[in-house]
């Protein structure tokens, strides 16, 4: 089970559960994939809200291998989810969000 704490989530791919989480390492994946330079020009990139088909699958790929599974991008592409590409859509949001944290969230009353 995912703890949202650690960033993780969880996703139904090919009809299985999975945990996905960007670590460290992963980020860093990301960051050199998507030739950001840093973790903030990563996050501005992600902020736009656009969404290439191959970002979603570097994104999830990324995720998946953070979380311990071993699959390349190949194997993610070829991957099914319900609801086709917003299903996609919503695993990349989902999983951005436990990592950078939701920038339209209101701050918690303590």
């Amino acid at each position: 089970m995912a703890n949202r704490h650690r960033g993780e989530i969880d996703a139904v791919l090919d009809g299985r559960r999975f945990t996905l989480c960007l670590t460290l390492g992963a980020l860093a994946e990301l960051e050199d994939a998507f030739q950001s330079g840093d973790l903030v020009g990563l996050a501005e990139r992600f902020a736009s809200g656009r969404l290439k088909a191959d970002d979603a699958v570097k994104v999830i790929g990324a995720g998946l291998r953070g979380a311990g599974h071993a699959v390349s991008d190949d194997d993610v592409a070829m991957m099914t989810t319900a609801g086709g590409a917003a299903g996609y859509a919503a695993i990349v949001s989902d999983l951005l969000t436990a990592t950078f944290g939701d920038p339209d969230a209101q701050p918690e009353n303590p």
